[in-house]
């Protein structure tokens, strides 16, 4: 997009030290910082929070340092003048980087606040009509210079305040002293630049509101904020030296639709931890060591983090964001995630980010009531509450808050080089009724229980995603029949990529959770899925979800003795692998934790010296690889041609036969299940060609702890009719197993 010049863009000495960058580059031009400017009476200090080091490297309370007299005397006189209270400067858990100037050691020619925007008109136009989508290179705060001084341009959306100011370590926290001006436009933006203060700076805006309150906010666009439980913004830049230019090229080609997609979900702070210190977290850089390889084992195609943007609430597990522009300081710096991100692309694995635009909690810091009206949410708590997670929803109808979330979608697309968003609660955002009774919603304008103003911002999100990166996917967690959800927009669609398949994780759950002498009378509950499998384009999710809450973890859900847990759950692994659709599996769940997940410690990963838990990791790791060299299983996984029942009637028995398909037919794998703990001597099976067959994977095999009954040598099929096919072969089937044979 060409830059449109105005009165109100800066002049041109200034030079902003991350320029904007434009999709699909995906970093901020790097340009050498100048020096700040020396005066006769000061030498201004330009230190800055280490961008390497976490900030929960820094143990010990800093106080943050004291105003000077004259300085103080200063704030004090402007907070009189308009009849507020001076308040008490407050501490702060981050090491002091700043020292306040006085009102002497500022340059004549610099005002505490400088007249200073990054906006043009034609910005503001884009902003009110709800089409800007790279906010974060205007909003926030911005490290530039002005006048040949060093300092931080801030900008904050708040139309109904009548007052707002920067409060920080660099002045103390006083209300007064570093009012921002408000533009003149109706766009409600204020800002300005204050110069002297950069990198690692501390602050909140506080805001008289017209209702008359006062109120402490940190910058909802912020880059990088405290480690919780503190709760202010720091002055950040996401400049990276990226090194995944090969990744970056050539990625369409892991993303695609006809490509393996098998994601290995997990939590961040819960995924290990370290042995000397099991409370404290792993450091990006210290997962970048451990969890990158182990992934790369396993072989899974892709991660999916859940939400790595700054929250407050730890048991939230992310899902309730304050900071939507800042990955959370727990884990360190923005720097250290892209250096994660960069060592996953380096490995030839994508990374999905959970993203979180269905609601936001109502802490006094957050978005919550921002300039003292309801800003960000719905006004109305029909539209603007959410019951089940007391929490509050977004206004989709508003053209700024459109804006900001899709900025922010767009956002880590591009400065982090995330190849997908997986968006949480999307059910949630559709439905007017959702978990609310008779009385408590209100129709739309024809009626209907659909949000209408939802459904056309998921629209325009997918757009806009697909438009600037068409070589990433989004996939929507959404567990209703809404039509469409995986189309694109232009046949009525919503334009998600995929889409979870929560029906069948369900009925597939529920199926295996049977005794097996019991599954014959719900077998219809494993085939029903083919009924619609190719209504969308599917993702198979074993979640977090699935194992919290008391619902124990996927082992601890297959029935019968400890041989037979381990067998079915093998055996379902397998039905999901060999299903149509992308897989996800939720970390733990690859080697049979026994306990459901718990957030607030490692995984037991103590448990895989076990040969029954390492046997069930090593074949999750086979089923991984098997799916990705086996085009058939993957090539057609959207695409009803892809599958062929061979025998899915077989309930009697709980016997299961089917054949993937992919471009060439020489590639078909033909896979049997055995839902039973019988073995099945002579069993014959129709094939899609005559020739000879070899079995390629077996659940049952001994190095997965299973029996180790298989079928060692290649099979010639016989031109003998059976299950419709002119050809078939006589094969043995193991107990509580997955067999799949492929033309050798």
């Amino acid at each position: 997009m060409a830059k449109l010049t105005s009165k109100t863009q800066p002049a041109k000495t200034d030079i902003p030290l991350e320029q904007e960058s434009s999709f699909p580059q995906s970093q901020p031009v790097k340009t050498k910082k100048p020096s700040l400017a020396k005066s006769k009476t000061l030498q201004p200090k330009a230190a800055t929070f280490p961008d390497s080091v976490p900030i929960k490297a820094t143990k010990g309370k800093v106080k943050a340092a004291q105003p000077e007299t004259s300085i103080t005397a200063i704030v004090a006189n402007l907070a009189v003048k308009k009849g507020r209270k001076v308040p008490v400067a407050k501490t702060n858990d981050l090491p002091v980087i700043h020292e306040s100037n006085t009102a002497e050691e500022i340059p004549a020619t610099l005002n505490a606040v400088e007249v200073y925007s990054r906006f043009t008109d034609f910005d503001i136009d884009l902003f009110k009509g709800g089409k800007h989508f790279k906010l974060y290179e205007k909003l926030g705060s911005h490290v530039v210079t002005h006048k040949n001084v060093v300092g931080t341009y801030f900008a904050v959306w708040a139309p109904n305040a009548r007052y707002i100011s920067v409060i920080g370590n660099f002045n103390g926290w006083n209300n007064g002293s570093h009012a921002l001006n408000h533009r003149w436009d109706g766009s409600g933006i204020w800002e300005g630049f204050i110069p002297h203060i950069g990198n690692g700076e501390v602050y909140k805006y506080f805001i008289n509101s017209n209702s008359g309150e006062d109120l402490q906010k940190a910058d909802p666009f912020a880059l990088r904020w405290e480690e919780p439980p503190q709760t202010a913004s720091i002055v950040a830049d996401t400049y990276y030296d990226w090194n995944d230019a090969d990744w970056m090229a050539n990625r369409h080609q892991h993303n695609a639709l006809d490509k393996p997609y098998s994601v290995y979900e997990l939590h961040l702070g819960s995924w290990a931890r370290s042995k000397e210190s099991p409370d404290e977290f792993l450091t990006y850089d210290q997962l970048a060591d451990t969890l990158v390889p182990y992934i790369k084992d396993m072989g899974f195609t892709h991660v999916e983090f859940m939400p790595i943007m700054e929250h407050p609430y730890y048991p939230s597990w992310g899902y309730q964001l304050t900071g939507y522009f800042a990955a959370t300081s727990r884990y360190g710096t923005p720097q250290q995630l892209m250096h994660l991100i960069e060592r996953f692309h380096q490995e030839g694995i994508g990374v999905i980010l959970d993203w979180v635009p269905s609601h936001f909690p109502g802490d006094a810091h957050s978005l919550y009531r921002f300039d003292g009206t309801h800003l960000y949410e719905h006004e109305d708590v029909r539209k603007g509450y959410h019951p089940d997670w007391t929490s509050y929803i977004f206004n989709y109808g508003r053209n700024e808050v459109k804006a900001f979330l899709i900025s922010n979608a767009l956002f880590w697309l591009d400065r982090y080089h995330a190849d997908g968003l997986r968006v949480d609660g999307v059910a949630s955002m559709l439905y007017l009724d959702y978990s609310r009774k008779h009385g408590e919603w209100e129709t739309n304008i024809y009626g209907g229980n659909q949000n209408l103003e939802a459904v056309a911002f998921l629209k325009e999100f997918n757009m806009a995603v697909y438009s600037n990166f068409p070589d990433v996917q989004t996939i929507a967690e959404e567990s209703t029949s809404f039509h469409g959800v995986s189309r694109p927009v232009y046949t009525g669609g919503l334009g998600f990529g995929m889409k979870w398949m929560m029906g069948w994780m369900h009925d597939t759950i529920n199926y295996f959770q049977q005794d097996p002498i019991n599954r014959k009378y719900h077998h219809n509950e494993l085939t029903f899925s083919l009924i619609y499998a190719f209504t969308e384009n599917f993702m198979l999710p074993f979640s977090h979800d699935e194992v919290v809450y008391g619902k124990g973890s996927m082992l601890s859900k297959m029935p019968g003795d400890e041989w037979q847990k381990y067998a079915n759950l093998r055996l379902l692994y397998s039905y999901m692998f060999t299903h149509p659709g992308a897989k996800l599996l939720f970390m733990g769940s690859e080697f049979g934790q026994t306990s459901e997940w718990a957030f607030d410690k490692s995984l037991d990963w103590w448990v895989t010296q076990f040969n029954c838990h390492s046997g069930m990791q090593q074949a999750v790791k086979a089923l991984n690889h098997l799916y990705r060299n086996e085009p058939a299983l993957y090539e057609k996984g959207f695409d009803s041609s892809g599958f062929e029942w061979i025998d899915g009637g077989n309930a009697n028995d709980s016997i299961l036969v089917y054949a993937r398909k992919g471009h060439d037919a020489a590639n078909d794998v033909v896979v049997v299940l055995n839902m039973t703990p019988v073995v099945r001597y002579n069993f014959r099976i129709g094939v899609t060609a005559a020739g000879e067959w070899k079995e390629i994977f077996n659940s049952d095999a001994r190095q997965y702890w299973g029996s180790g009954v298989n079928n060692p040598l290649p099979l010639n099929s016989e031109a003998r009719s059976w299950h419709g096919k002119a050809n078939s072969i006589n094969i043995t089937v193991p107990p509580l197993g997955a067999v799949m044979f492929k033309r050798g």
